[in-house]
């Protein structure tokens, strides 16, 4: 049987901040992210299953990404842990939620965490292909299996 690619789309809202940055963005400000997420295997062969023909049902696709990344992304601030002193006194009353990442939260090193939060939930029959994460209309990182 072929290897077969399957994609699934997502969205989200988020603001983030890059700690010690030299630029804007060092600054709370807010993104549309979108969110593309791959697997590769096999169609499913066996004539008695309800997932006949599909590498992976979209559906559980969906129920992971949104466990693992959306719902815990979605409409939340993302900071570098060692800001968590310097908000400290306004977190509470201004934002509700407030993720601290044990990383800077670019592009590049979320589509890294959100590969490995992905992946680990995949049934052993699928592999994760890859993973794209576009901040704006003309900006994405992508991560891939193959590179890692």
């Amino acid at each position: 049987m072929a290897k077969i690619r399957v994609t699934k789309e997502f969205r989200f809202e988020m603001a983030h901040a890059l700690e010690g940055y030299d630029g804007l963005c060092k600054n709370i400000h807010g993104h549309s992210y979108e969110l593309n997420v791959t697997v590769t295997g096999e169609p499913l062969s066996d004539p008695s299953s309800p997932k006949l023909g599909m590498v992976l049902d979209f559906g559980d696709l969906k129920k992971i990404v949104n466990e693992v990344i959306v719902s815990k992304f979605d409409h939340a601030l993302a900071l570098n842990r060692v800001m968590a002193k310097e908000l400290a006194p306004v977190r509470h009353t201004a934002f509700d939620k407030v993720i601290y990442l044990d990383y800077q939260p670019t592009s590049e090193l979320m589509v890294v965490d959100f590969a490995h939060r992905i992946a680990a939930l995949l049934p052993p029959t699928v592999k994760l292909h890859s993973v794209l994460l576009r901040e704006t209309a003309t900006s994405y990182a992508e991560w891939f299996a193959e590179d890692n």
